[in-house]
């Protein structure tokens, strides 16, 4: 019992090959902007805020319980101000490293970094 394959045609091959070299080319490009570019991703119950860390800015961010201060300076980022009873956010201070967060929970604000750091800077006691 022999089954019949599709046979694949040389135009098969062409779409598939355009395909893949569109899907190389995205990646690419998405990725060469952004190795050595910090941002700031701020996710909250209203809506998300992407930032580049060097750049200062202060973002306002509507939660639940009210608004609480997002404050980029300095190449780093901290809660300045939040409407939360515990105030953790606040004290948790500036974070300035790729994959870095501060979350204030009560009020469904969520900061972290994301990119790629130096690998030289990034090398730490964990590291061996």
């Amino acid at each position: 019992m022999k089954k019949n394959l599709p046979r694949v045609k040389v135009l098969d091959i062409v779409i598939a090959a355009i395909g893949l070299g569109l899907v190389l080319l995205s990646v690419s490009l998405v990725y060469s902007n952004s190795r050595g570019r910090l941002m700031v991703h701020i996710s909250g119950a209203e809506g998300e805020w992407l930032q580049p860390l060097d750049r200062p800015a202060v973002i306002e961010v509507p939660g639940p319980l009210g608004i609480t201060v997002v404050h980029i300076e300095n190449n780093s980022v901290h809660i300045e101000k939040s409407p939360c009873p515990n105030q953790t956010c606040v004290a948790a201070g500036d974070i300035s490293a790729a994959n870095l967060w501060i979350a204030c929970l009560p009020n469904n604000v969520f900061v972290n970094i994301e990119g790629a750091d130096d690998p030289l800077e990034a090398l730490d006691a964990s590291s061996f």
